[in-house]
């Protein structure tokens, strides 16, 4: 029996349920004949995930699938020993989830995003397409845990390329519309960080980043194909279907602690040519040169 817990709402993220059935699918497993498998969905709301662990472990799973650190590190506290197969975080090591990448040597294993090392590219790509920045917010969730590592690395990395970063934190989908009020007046740019509430809220940020004319670094494809400037980031339906590896090899005996962390085999550069006119900027040759793909 394998408890799946997703961070966000299951008529957004249900994709990622989806791939990760199929990649179990072509392993063997099928739900409901070989297996179970138990979706929950914290729904942005992390004051739900104390109980939809006591409901798993009630249910008596074998292990976890999770997605995101805050979902993650929950599940990880909650549980003694529980195998725990986690998808899109982006440093396993610096979160304490993991002892290294090669040897995690604990319960917790699976893919990690990489998105702390993609920061440095994603910010000069923002130049790039938009030389005029100057100022870019970087906007996270706060109640995620690796938000101030992520924070210190985008700021680390705006300064050194000369640009003035500045913290834009939101807890809520509501937070959003708020922080936006005023926000051009005080940057040029926005940095979107890659967590579960992010990605609710993708549709939205693109939108209001769109009217208050503020270009926009995206983690992910989704947010590109809801109107964001630009995305660099591995794909999350690919990445999910790959857990389904892990998890076969743990059903079949593996220990999670001997099982080497996986990182992205692809990053996707996607470029939204339409919000690129609107805000009037000529996306250069060389990068629709190397983007994977162009959205009109």
């Amino acid at each position: 029996m394998i408890g799946f817990i997703d961070p966000g709402l299951a008529q957004v993220n249900g994709p990622f349920l989806v791939s990760f059935l199929e990649g179990m699918r072509e392993l063997g497993w099928r739900d409901g004949e070989n297996m179970t498998v138990l979706d929950r969905w914290v729904e942005n709301q992390p004051a739900r995930l104390p109980g939809i662990m006591a409901g798993l472990l009630a249910e008596r799973v074998d292990l976890l699938v999770t997605g995101g650190s805050l979902v993650t590190n929950g599940a990880r506290a909650a549980t003694d020993g529980l195998p725990i197969v986690m998808v899109a975080v982006g440093d396993p090591v610096a979160f304490g989830l993991a002892q290294s990448l090669a040897r995690p040597g604990g319960n917790v294993t699976g893919l990690s995003n990489m998105s702390l090392d993609l920061v440095a590219k994603r910010l000069q790509l923002l130049v790039e397409m938009a030389p005029a920045t100057r100022r870019v917010a970087v906007l996270a969730d706060s109640r995620d845990p690796g938000t101030p590592t992520y924070w210190l690395q985008t700021r680390d990395n705006a300064t050194r390329i000369g640009l003035t970063p500045q913290l834009v934190e939101v807890a809520t989908a509501d937070d959003i519309d708020s922080v936006f009020i005023g926000l051009s007046e005080r940057t040029d740019a926005l940095f979107v960080t890659m967590n579960p509430l992010t990605v609710a809220n993708r549709t939205k940020i693109a939108t209001l980043a769109l009217a208050n004319g503020l270009p926009t670094s995206c983690p992910i494809r989704d947010f590109v194909v809801a109107g964001g400037l630009q995305s660099l980031g591995s794909s999350l339906p690919s990445d999910f279907r790959r857990a389904a590896d892990f998890v076969d090899r743990i059903l079949k005996g593996a220990r999670p602690a001997d099982l080497p962390i996986m990182q992205p085999t692809k990053f996707e550069l996607v470029i939204n040519v339409k919000t690129a006119g609107a805000f009037g900027l000529t996306v250069p040759p060389t990068i629709l040169a190397i983007a994977d793909e162009v959205i009109e």
